[in-house]
C-alpha cells in the first residue's frame, strides 16, 4: 500500500509540473478573438490569418496543417513582433469574420504592419510552403544600389520607387521601409545611401522618387512632397504610383481580381501586339477615369484566353477585341475601332449600367420609341460569363452568401 501511494504521489507531482509548464498557447497558430486582435495586429510586422469554420470539412483539412507550420514559424522567427499565424473561429468571432469580409472557408489573409494586404494567400497549402512563404514575406523588399549607375539597369516589368537617404537609421528610412513591405507586390524599390546617393539630394533632407519609365533619367523622376514620417500619407501616395488603372489579367491572378466584385472591361489582344494595348491605356486614361470605381479595366492574352473568345464567337484572328463580362454574361464591344471615337467605350459601359446589353441580347436592339418592343423571334442568349469560373474554387471552399455570416 505504502509503494502504490509513493508511485500515486509520484505520478501526482509529475502531472501537476506538466499542468504548469505545458501551455497548449505555445504550440500551433494563435487563437484571436475580437479581445486580442487588434492588438496583435498591431504589434507585429507580420500576422498571417486563417478563419474557418469548424463544421467546414476544408477548414478541418487545414487546421492541423496551419498550426504546424506555427511552429516552424515560430522556430524559425523566434524574435516577439516579427510574425504571428492566427485563426479565426467565425462562427464564434462574426464580427471579425464581417470586418474582413469573410465569404469562404478557410480563407487565408495576411496583415503587414498593421494593414490588410489586398492579396489572400492561395497558394501551396502545406506547412514548408506555409513556411517559405512567410520566409519570402519578411525578405527586405528594398534593393540597395551603390552607385547611380547601378538605376540605369533596372528591370522594367513594375513600377519603380527610389529613395535617397543619408543613412540606414534615418526615421524616414524606417517609414520607407516599412511601406515597401506593405507594396512590394506592386511596385519594385531602391535605396541609396551617403555618398551613393549624396548627388540626389540636400544632406539631412531625404526624398523618395517615382519613376514612370525605367529608360527614362532620373530628370523624369516624379517626387514625393509630403512627410517621410507618416505611413499613412507616403503609403497613398506610392500605392497611386504603382497600382496602375488598367491591369493585365492572367490565371493566375483571376481569382483575387474576380473577388473584387468589380465587372471586367478587358482588351483582348495579341501577345505581339503593344500598340493597341497603349491606346487603350490613354484611351481609359482620358476618358473613364471617373468609372474606376465601377469597373475593373484590364487586358489579356488573347492566345492564353482563347476560351472566352471562342464563348464570343471569336478566335485569335480577329484580335484586338474588346468585351466586357458582368459575371453572368460576356458583351462584345461591336467593332474595336470605334474605341477611338470619344463617348463609345463610356457608352459601352453605361449600357451595361442601364441594363441595355442584357436587353439587347435577349431581344434585339432597343427601339426609338420609350417603349421596349418584345420580339419573342428575335430571342437569343448571351454568352455566359467564363471570368466567373476563374473565381474561388468549389473544390477549395466552402463558398458562403452574404447572408450566411
Amino acid at each position: 500500500m505504502r509503494a502504490w501511494n509513493l508511485r500515486k504521489c509520484y505520478y501526482t507531482a509529475v502531472f501537476m509540473i506538466l499542468y504548469v509548464f505545458y501551455h497548449p498557447a505555445d504550440s500551433g497558430a494563435v487563437s484571436l478573438t475580437s479581445e486580442n486582435i487588434d492588438m496583435t495586429l498591431a504589434s507585429n510586422e507580420l500576422v498571417f490569418l486563417n478563419f474557418y469554420a469548424e463544421w467546414c470539412r476544408f477548414s478541418n483539412l487545414l487546421a492541423p496543417i496551419f498550426n504546424e507550420a506555427a511552429d516552424k514559424v515560430r522556430e524559425a522567427f523566434p524574435d516577439a513582433g516579427k510574425v504571428v499565424l492566427g485563426k479565426v473561429d467565425c462562427d464564434k468571432e462574426t464580427a471579425i469574420a464581417s470586418r474582413f469580409h469573410i465569404t469562404k472557408y478557410p480563407t487565408l489573409k495576411i496583415v503587414r504592419n498593421g494593414q490588410l494586404s489586398k492579396r489572400e494567400y492561395r497558394g501551396q497549402r502545406s506547412a514548408d510552403a506555409f513556411l517559405e512563404f512567410v520566409k519570402k514575406q519578411l525578405e527586405d523588399p528594398i534593393k540597395e544600389f551603390h552607385s547611380l549607375k547601378d538605376l540605369e539597369t533596372l528591370d522594367s516589368k513594375k513600377r519603380i520607387i527610389i529613395g535617397y537617404f543619408d543613412r540606414r537609421d534615418q526615421p524616414e528610412y524606417d517609414t520607407f521601409r516599412k511601406v515597401a513591405s506593405n507594396l512590394k507586390d506592386e511596385c519594385q524599390f531602391h535605396v541609396g545611401f551617403g555618398e551613393a546617393a549624396q548627388a540626389m539630394h540636400p544632406p539631412g533632407h531625404p526624398i523618395i522618387v517615382f519613376r514612370p519609365d525605367v529608360a527614362l533619367t532620373h530628370e523624369n523622376d516624379e517626387t514625393y512632397t509630403g512627410s517621410l514620417k507618416n505611413f499613412d500619407e507616403l503609403k497613398i501616395w506610392i500605392q497611386e504610383k504603382c497600382v496602375p488603372l488598367v491591369r493585365e489579367i492572367t490565371f493566375e491572378n483571376a481569382e483575387e481580381l474576380t473577388e473584387e466584385g468589380l465587372p471586367f472591361l478587358i482588351l483582348f489582344h495579341h501577345p505581339d501586339d503593344t500598340n493597341s494595348i497603349k491606346d487603350y491605356k490613354a484611351i481609359i486614361e482620358q476618358q473613364l477615369m471617373d468609372e474606376k470605381q465601377n469597373v475593373n479595366f484590364l487586358t489579356a492574352d488573347g492566345k492564353r484566353f482563347a476560351h472566352p473568345l471562342h464563348h464570343l464567337g471569336k478566335s485569335e484572328e480577329d484580335l484586338p477585341i474588346i468585351a466586357i463580362d458582368s459575371f453572368r454574361h460576356m458583351y462584345l464591344f461591336p467593332n474595336f475601332k470605334d474605341m477611338y471615337q470619344p463617348g463609345k467605350l463610356k457608352q459601352f459601359l453605361q449600357d451595361l449600367y442601364n441594363g441595355k446589353l442584357h436587353r439587347e441580347f435577349h431581344y434585339g436592339p432597343d427601339p426609338v420609341t420609350n417603349e421596349i418592343q418584345v420580339d419573342v423571334n428575335s430571342n437569343t442568349s448571351p454568352p455566359e460569363s467564363t471570368f466567373k469560373k476563374l473565381g474561388p474554387s468549389k473544390n477549395r471552399y466552402t463558398l458562403l452568401t452574404k447572408d450566411e455570416l
